[in-house]
């Protein structure tokens, strides 16, 4: 394990235990502080820094790697060279600085998505944490300019919607998120739109290709990084649990049982689960997989959607297989690979805990075979790799592992957090608004006071914002949202000034060969020689010219 549970050298804590991403294990929406990420969304990149500038130094205690993770990985950096100068710069110092480092990304077949920076969210569906705080994930993402991921079941828990006969005529939800994200999106970033066997009954995605066209792209799902089964939900309300059963969705314990009933009614049964159907239990053949996926895409660009992406979770590496090859065979615009084991939602933790391929050993296989489809002269489905991933340096170690097909790195849980923190900042210093914002505190805590009584004087990306939208839309901007810029800036100053130490200004030279691994384990594993054998030969012919 890299992460403590507090640094020294950052000033930050975490309230529970860490997990590998930094965060801790249960991340909470009221929490007052002050992870890595907690703080990123408040100072932004000044954290990329030690604290207490003039009278510290500080070391990394990240010298001892145990075991196979991403954290085992290790980023090389160079003495010379620039690879990646945009047009108009030249190889000179004074051009090869890390705020020239380019950012930008893309995705996609025929039509090409463009991101501002190499990330996307998770799948932010019909789990209550994602409803409220939609406003504040979806403007921040658009306003940074990177691809936001509705989730699988919004239309089918929203009790507005109006579905009737396999046919959606109304759905006020996901047309708020969609509407939420575009008002501010522009040319970067997009609406990916996730279905599940349920949506698929319910007519969401006729509904979609009606509606949005190639607004949005449409997602198939074949599982996550949390579980292996489908899509869960808790509610408290046994009417509520009586109208999703009546759409169709199986929920337990059954709240039309008489049994059920009295017992919730005595206080001995408070909440439901609602969960989804697996998907594909009617075959049993890799060839019949293949012939229904093909059979879904086929029909999907019948109804006119040509944007389209399949993301999978942490199985094993038939299914990866299966996956890679099979959206590249239907010329999908993304595959997004989810390793285990974390949630945005819920899932059973001990499923968390013991299910499913680790990111680091899913993705380094997901090169492995994209690889051999390349080799045999395929055009291989862009990648985005998801599984932990918070910090500067994750995204780096992904998008290098899986280079060149890597072209994203999904955050889910990581990409919360700042809408969290300001909405709470916002409840605060609102109290009027806090109710309808879903703000949990009465006043700011201490980690917050420390830096200011204002937005303007709180977020360190407040003034980055406004010069965007301008001084009277930004009545319109949510604190979460401005937390998100402020978190994303650090993000990318960390990966600009890593690229440039790589001597990469552009994503497209990013290459495994800008990492080593910090054990033979991990070598073994990824394919990443070790520290001491990485460019070992190139070594020794200097030593002999």
């Amino acid at each position: 394990m890299r992460f403590s549970k507090s640094n020294d050298v950052l000033g930050t804590t975490n309230r529970g235990n860490p997990a590998e991403s930094s965060l801790c294990t249960l991340c909470r929406a009221d929490c007052q502080g002050k992870c890595e990420t907690f703080m990123s969304s408040l100072v932004g990149r000044a954290l990329i820094y030690p604290r207490s500038f003039g009278i510290v130094t500080a070391g990394a205690n990240n010298t001892t790697h145990v075991g196979v993770s991403y954290n085992s990985l290790r980023i090389q950096g160079r003495a010379y060279g620039a690879h990646g100068l945009a047009p108009g710069l030249s190889s000179d110092p004074d051009d090869c600085t890390f705020p020239n480092v380019s950012l930008e990304t893309s995705f996609g077949r025929e039509i090409k998505t463009k991101a501002r920076m190499p990330i996307m969210t998770g799948a932010l569906g019909s789990t209550i944490i994602a409803q409220k705080y939609w406003d504040s994930f979806a403007i921040g993402a658009a306003l940074v300019g990177v691809p936001v991921v509705i989730g699988e079941n919004v239309v089918g828990v929203d009790r507005q919607s109006v579905i009737s006969k396999g046919k959606v005529t109304k759905a006020p939800e996901l047309e708020r998120r969609v509407e939420s994200y575009t008002r501010y999106n522009g040319d970067y970033g997009a609406i990916i739109i996730q279905v599940n066997v349920e949506d698929t009954r319910n007519g969401v995605i006729e509904y979609i290709a009606e509606k949005y066209g190639n607004q949005c792209i449409i997602e198939l799902k074949w599982g996550q990084g949390a579980k292996d089964i489908g899509g869960e939900i808790q509610v408290h309300s046994i009417e509520y649990a009586k109208f999703l059963k009546n759409r169709g969705y199986i929920v337990d314990p059954d709240p039309e049982t008489e049994w059920v009933q009295t017992a919730f009614e005595k206080g001995a049964i408070t909440s439901f689960a609602r969960h989804s159907r697996l998907g594909a239990t009617n075959l049993s053949k890799v060839d019949q997989v293949r012939e229904d996926f093909m059979k879904s895409v086929d029909y999907l660009r019948s109804l006119g959607l040509q944007r389209i992406s399949l993301k999978t979770g942490a199985y094993g590496m038939e299914e990866l297989a299966m996956a890679i090859k099979f959206a590249t065979d239907a010329k999908l615009d993304l595959l997004t690979i989810d390793g285990a084991g974390g949630g945005t939602g819920m899932s059973p933790w001990n499923m968390m805990q013991s299910w499913g391929v680790p990111s680091i050993n899913l993705h380094a296989k997901a090169y492995e075979y994209a690889s051999i489809l390349a080799a045999s002269g395929q055009q291989v489905v862009d990648m985005s790799f998801a599984g932990g991933f918070a910090l500067e340096d994750h995204i780096f170690k992904a998008l290098a592992l899986g280079a060149p097909f890597t072209k994203l790195v999904c955050m889910g849980r990581a990409i919360m957090i700042p809408g969290f923190l300001g909405t709470n900042i916002e409840g605060a210093l609102h109290p009027d608004r806090r109710e309808k914002i879903h703000g949990n505190w009465d006043q700011l805590p201490k980690t917050v006071k420390d830096l200011g009584s204002s937005p303007e004087e709180i977020f360190a990306g407040y003034y980055d914002v406004e010069e965007r939208v301008g001084k009277e839309e930004m009545k319109n901007i949510p604190y979460g949202a401005i937390a998100f810029w402020t978190m994303a800036d650090k993000l990318a100053c960390g990966m600009q000034q890593m690229m440039a130490g790589a001597r990469k200004f552009s994503m497209d030279k990013i290459s495994r060969s800008d990492l080593f691994s910090g054990n033979r384990e991990t070598a073994l594993e990824t394919g990443i020689p070790h520290v001491a054998e990485a460019n070992d030969e190139t070594a020794k012919k200097i030593l002999a010219s």
